[in-house]
C-alpha cells in the first residue's frame, strides 16, 4: 500500500460492511450489545461523572480514569453528537485512536447505536484504509472503521497507532494514551488541528508515574499546557451508580450490602498487589511512592544571597510567664532580629507569605517570597518558631505581614489550632489571605506546581540543612505529594521536625499564584498592637514600648 502515495489523510472508497447498526460484525465487543431501547440521553442513564465529562467543552481535556468507569462510553456519545451536527452547530469529523484494534471496534459499536437512537440515522459502517505519512516520507496503511453522517462528517476508529497524523482535522480522541508507544508524539502531531477549531481528548488509565501520560497531567497541574484534567476512579463510578447498572443488566435486586461486597471482591482480586490495584481502580499511578525531589535538585534552588533562616525557641514554661513578660520577649525578637531583615526588603517588589502552624512538638514555619521581575520567587525571610504561645505567634505574624512591601497575599494552614491564626490573618489583611485546609485534594492540585518550580528554577530558598531535609521529606503518598504523616526528623538544633518549611514553602508558592489586585490608598492610622500598648507593670513604673526593647540574652 505504501507505493500508492495518496495525499496525506486521503481515503480511498472502502468496502461496505453493513447498511445499519444491526449488521455489525459479530466480533464487536460490548458496543454491539447495547440494548436496542437504551436511550443514553434519558434521565439516569449517564452516571454523574460521565455527564460531567461530556459537559466540559474545553478544547483540550484529559481524563485519568479507573478501569470500566464508562468514560469511553460517554465519549462515544459526545462524538456522535459532534459528528451528527451541522458545521454551523459545531459539527466536525471525529478520529478515535485507541491502543488496540478491538477497542476501535467497540467504540464504533457504541457510536453506531447512538447514531440510531439519538441522531435517528441508519448509517453505513465501512472498513477503511488510512494512509499515515511518516516523518521520513514513507507511507503506512492503517485499517479503520468508519461511520458517515448526513451532516457530511464521519467518525473514524483507527485500528493502530499512527506515527504522524498531521493530516487530521476535527476532534481527536486518544484512548488508553498511557499505553501508546509515544503519546507525546501523537499529541504533537494533532496539535495543528486546533488552528481550525479542532479539539483533543486524551483518556487513559495510568501506566506508571514516569509514563508520558502522567507527565502530561503533572504539566497540566503546573499550568504548563492548556489541558483541563478530570480524574474518575472506580470508587467514583460505584458511588455514582455503577453497581446498580450491573444489577439492572443482570436482572438482580440492588442493596448496599451487595454493592459493598461486590466492590470488595473486585479489589481483593489484586491480592497483595496494592499498587496495581490503586493504579487500575483508583487512577493512582503505580510506583508513585518515594521522594518527590532529589537532593541535587533542591540544592540547585538554594542561594547564599538569601538571608539565613531565623529561629526563635522558648522553654516549655514560657507560656506560664505573665502577659507583659511574653510580650516583651516577643517584641525584642521582632525589633532586634526581624526588623533589620524586613527593612532590607525591596519596596518596589511584590511579596507574599505562607505559614505552616504548630504549637508544640513541631515548629511553626513562616516563609516570605519576593516576586522578582524575572518571576522567580526568592525566600527573603524564613522564620521558625518553637514553643511560642498563640498570642505571640499572632503578634509576630502581624509584625511581619504589616511590614511586607506590596503584600499580594498569604496562605496559612487552617487545620486544627492553625485555624485561629488563619482567621486572624484574614481579618487583618482581608481577602488576599487564603485559609487553607490541607487535604488530599489540595495537595493533589497544588503540590505538583510547587515541585515543578524546582525543575524550572522559578524559586530560590536559603542554603540551610534543615530546609533541605524538609524538602527531601516530600514524597508520593497514595499518589499525592506531601510530607508523610509518620515522617519525623531531628533538626540541627536537636528539635523534632515534620518537614516544617516544605508545607510553608508550598503555601507561599500557592499564595503567589492566586489572582490579586493592588490598590493605592491612604491608610487610616493602624490600630495599635500589643507591642505598641504601654504596660506599666515594670518595677520602675516606666512603660514598655516596641521601640525601646533590648535584645534578650536568651534569644536564639
Amino acid at each position: 500500500m505504501a507505493d500508492l502515495q495518496l495525499p496525506q489523510g486521503e481515503w480511498k472508497d472502502p468496502p461496505v460492511l453493513g447498511r445499519n447498526p444491526e449488521d455489525l460484525p459479530h466480533e464487536l465487543p460490548r458496543g454491539a450489545d447495547i440494548p436496542d431501547d437504551l436511550d443514553p440521553l434519558a434521565e439516569g442513564v449517564l452516571m454523574a461523572h460521565q455527564a460531567d465529562w461530556i459537559a466540559d467543552e474545553s478544547t483540550l481535556k484529559i481524563c485519568a480514569k479507573g478501569r470500566r468507569t464508562g468514560i469511553t462510553f460517554a465519549e462515544a456519545l459526545d462524538c456522535t453528537l459532534i459528528a451528527a451536527a451541522k458545521r454551523s452547530a459545531g459539527g466536525q469529523n471525529v478520529f478515535y485512536i485507541p491502543d488496540s484494534k478491538p477497542k476501535g471496534r467497540e467504540f464504533i459499536g457504541y457510536a453506531a447505536h447512538f447514531a440510531k437512537t439519538v441522531a435517528k440515522e441508519m448509517l453505513t459502517i465501512e472498513d477503511g484504509i488510512f494512509f499515515d505519512q511518516r516523518a521520513d516520507g514513507s507511507t503506512k496503511a492503517i485499517s479503520s472503521f468508519i461511520i458517515r453522517f448526513a451532516s457530511g462528517f464521519r467518525i473514524e476508529a483507527l485500528s493502530s497507532r499512527p506515527e504522524n497524523i498531521r493530516g487530521l482535522q476535527g476532534t481527536v480522541v486518544i484512548d488508553e494514551a498511557a499505553f501508546h508507544r509515544d503519546v507525546r508524539e501523537v499529541i504533537d502531531a494533532v496539535g495543528a488541528l486546533l488552528i481550525w477549531g479542532g479539539k483533543i481528548r486524551i483518556i487513559s488509565s495510568h501506566n506508571g508515574i514516569s509514563n508520558p501520560f502522567n507527565e502530561l497531567i503533572k504539566e497540566a497541574g503546573a499550568k504548563k499546557n492548556g489541558f483541563k484534567v478530570h480524574t474518575y476512579s472506580f470508587g467514583d463510578a460505584v458511588k455514582n451508580g455503577l453497581y446498580k447498572r450491573v444489577c439492572l443488566m443482570k436482572g438482580e435486586d440492588w442493596s448496599q450490602e451487595k454493592e459493598d461486597a461486590w466492590e470488595a471482591e473486585i479489589r481483593s482480586a489484586y491480592g497483595t498487589r496494592t499498587a496495581k490495584m490503586k493504579q487500575e481502580l483508583d487512577a493512582i499511578p503505580a510506583e508513585a511512592e518515594g521522594s518527590a525531589l532529589t537532593r541535587v535538585l533542591i540544592e540547585s534552588c538554594m542561594s547564599r544571597d538569601l538571608p539565613d533562616v531565623v529561629r526563635w525557641d522558648r522553654p516549655d514554661d514560657f507560656k506560664n510567664l505573665d502577659d507583659f513578660a511574653r510580650e516583651e520577649q516577643a517584641a525584642e525578637f521582632c525589633e532586634g532580629v526581624l526588623k533589620p531583615l524586613l527593612d532590607r526588603l525591596d519596596p518596589n517588589r511584590q511579596h507574599c507569605f505562607g505559614e505552616d502552624f504548630a504549637r508544640s512538638g513541631d515548629k511553626t514555619a513562616i516563609l516570605v517570597f519576593e516576586l522578582g521581575a524575572d518571576l522567580v520567587r526568592r525566600a527573603r525571610l524564613t522564620v521558625e518558631l518553637k514553643n511560642i504561645p498563640f498570642d505571640q505567634q499572632r503578634d509576630i505574624l502581624f509584625y511581619i505581614g504589616d511590614r511586607l512591601p506590596r503584600l499580594i497575599g498569604g496562605a496559612l494552614d487552617a487545620r486544627g489550632n492553625g485555624q485561629y491564626l488563619a482567621e486572624k490573618a484574614r481579618q487583618r489583611w482581608g481577602e488576599c489571605i487564603q485559609e487553607v485546609m490541607l487535604s488530599a485534594k489540595w495537595y493533589a492540585a497544588n503540590m505538583p506546581p510547587y515541585i515543578e518550580a524546582f525543575s524550572d528554577k522559578s524559586l530560590l530558598l536559603p542554603v540551610d540543612a534543615d530546609v533541605l531535609a524538609d524538602h527531601q521529606a516530600l514524597a508520593y503518598v497514595n499518589g499525592i505529594i506531601k510530607v508523610p504523616d509518620e515522617h519525623s526528623s531531628k533538626g540541627a538544633d536537636g528539635y523534632d521536625r515534620h518537614g516544617d518549611t516544605a508545607p510553608a514553602g508550598a503555601l507561599a508558592f500557592y499564595a503567589s499564584r492566586q489572582d490579586f489586585a493592588e490598590y493605592a490608598y491612604q491608610p487610616a492610622p493602624r490600630a495599635p498592637s500589643r507591642f505598641d500598648t504601654p504596660n506599666t507593670d515594670r518595677d520602675d513604673g516606666a512603660p514598655y514600648r516596641l521601640g525601646s526593647m533590648r535584645r534578650s540574652r536568651g534569644l536564639h
